[in-house]
C-alpha cells in the first residue's frame, strides 16, 4: 500500500519510506557490493568487461567502480591516450579478484574487445558551459562509429552500453553500424539513461523529505537530452502528491541536471562522477541479467515500439539475452502526456541524424 504525502512531518515521511522499503525490498544494486554488502550471484559469475574511453573523466571513475564488481573476472581498459596503461595499473591495485589490462590505440582495440561479454563506451569529448549534448555530435559520432565497427569485428555478441553523448543519436549510430556488419541484436544495445533516474530519485527524495533516495522509484522515459528527458512523477513510489509548480520545477531540474553540474564546475568538467556511478549501476544490472538473475528491471534507451520514435527510454527487463522485455509508459498524467507529445519531433530528428550519419544521407 502506498501513502499519499502532501503534507505531514518529516518523521512521518521517513516512516513511510522505511515501511515502503520493507514491503518492497529493492533488488541488490551496484551500491550494495561497492559499500560492503555481498554481491548476490557474484561468486558464480566471471564476466569480461571492456571500458572504451577509460582514461577520460567518466572512464577512470567507471573503471574503478567496475573493478569492485564481484561479477567481473577480467576488466579491459582502452583509450587512445597512452595514460590508460597507468590507469590500468592504478585500478589493478584495488583488492578485488578482477584482472585488469590496459590497451592503447587502434592497433590494440581488437585485442581489447575479443571475447568481451559487456562493452561500455564513455569515449568522446565532454560538455562545456553553453554546450548542449547535441553540440558534441560532430566529434562523438565518429568516435562511436569507429568503436562499434571494432565491436562488430571482434565481439559481435557482446552487450553494448552507450554513454557517449548525444545518446539520442549515438545509439542509432551504433545500431546502424551493427546492421551494416550483420550482427545487430536489438536486445544487446542500450543507451545509458540511469543518471536521469538517479537525479529523479535524489531530487524527489530531497523535495519530499525522504532520508534515502534509494527507497524512491521514479521512472524516466523518452531520451537523454533536455526536454526529451521525462520523469514520470505521477508514478513515483512511494506514492507522492506534487503541486503543479513542484512538477514543473522538479521536471526542469531533472532535465537540466547535467547543465547544473557543468555550470557548477565553471568549465572545468561535466557530470563525470555521478555519470560513472550511474553507468556502473546499469552495468551491474546488465551483468545480473546475463548471469541469470530474474526480475532485473532498469530504465534504458533502446529500440522500441512504445511510441513512434524508433528508440525510446522506458523500463526494460534484463536477462541472459540482454533486453528481454520493453515496458510501456504506464498511465500518464495530463502534464506528462503533453510533455511526451512535445518531445517527439526533437527525439525523432535526433534519431534520424544518427541513422543518416552512418547511411551517408547527410554530412
Amino acid at each position: 500500500a502506498h501513502a499519499t504525502m502532501s503534507g505531514g512531518s518529516d518523521t512521518a515521511r521517513r516512516r513511510v519510506g522505511a515501511l515502503h522499503a520493507h514491503v518492497n525490498p529493492r533488488a541488490p544494486s551496484f551500491m550494495d557490493w561497492l559499500f560492503g554488502a555481498s554481491a548476490v550471484g557474484g561468486a558464480g559469475s566471471d564476466f569480461t568487461v571492456a571500458v572504451l574511453g577509460a582514461a577520460g573523466g567518466i572512464g577512470q571513475s567507471l573503471s574503478a567502480f567496475m573493478k569492485q564488481n564481484a561479477r567481473v573476472g577480467e576488466l579491459r581498459l582502452y583509450d587512445v591516450a597512452p595514460v590508460v596503461r597507468g590507469v590500468a595499473v592504478d585500478v589493478s591495485h584495488v583488492n578485488t579478484r578482477a584482472v585488469v589490462r590496459g590497451y592503447v590505440g587502434d592497433a590494440e582495440l581488437d585485442a581489447c574487445l575479443t571475447g568481451c561479454d559487456l562493452v561500455i563506451i564513455p569515449a568522446g569529448v565532454p560538455r562545456k558551459p553553453g554546450m548542449s549534448r547535441d553540440d558534441l555530435f560532430g566529434v562523438n559520432a565518429g568516435i562511436v562509429r569507429t568503436l562499434c565497427e571494432a565491436i562488430a569485428r571482434s565481439s559481435p555478441n557482446a552487450m553494448v552500453n552507450i554513454i557517449s553523448n548525444p545518446v539520442n543519436s549515438t545509439v542509432p549510430i551504433a545500431a546502424e553500424v551493427f546492421k551494416k556488419a550483420g550482427c545487430y541484436d536489438k536486445r544487446r544495445l542500450c543507451g545509458v539513461t540511469t543518471l536521469d533516474v538517479m537525479r529523479a530519485k535524489t531530487f524527489v527524495a530531497q523535495a519530499k523529505g525522504f532520508d534515502n533516495p534509494q527507497s524512491v522509484d521514479v521512472p524516466v522515459i523518452g531520451g537523454h537530452a533536455g526536454t526529451t528527458i521525462l520523469p514520470l512523477l505521477s508514478q513515483t513510489s512511494p506514492k507522492c502528491s506534487f503541486s503543479s509548480s513542484e512538477i514543473e520545477a522538479l521536471t526542469t531540474r531533472i532535465q537540466n541536471g547535467g547543465t547544473e553540474v557543468v555550470e557548477a564546475k565553471g568549465g572545468a568538467g561535466s557530470a563525470t562522477l555521478s555519470m560513472a556511478a550511474a553507468a556502473a549501476e546499469f552495468a551491474d544490472a546488465c551483468l545480473r541479467g546475463l548471469s541469470g538473475e530474474s526480475g532485473v528491471w532498469a530504465c534504458a534507451y533502446v529500440e522500441s515500439d512504445v511510441t513512434k520514435a524508433p528508440y525510446f527510454a522506458t523500463k526494460v527487463l534484463l536477462g541472459k539475452q540482454g533486453v528481454e522485455r520493453v515496458a510501456g509508459t504506464g498511465p500518464l498524467s495530463a502534464f506528462e502526456k503533453r510533455a511526451l507529445d512535445a518531445m517527439m519531433p526533437e527525439l525523432v530528428q535526433s534519431i534520424q541524424k544518427g541513422v543518416d550519419f552512418v547511411r551517408g544521407s547527410s554530412s
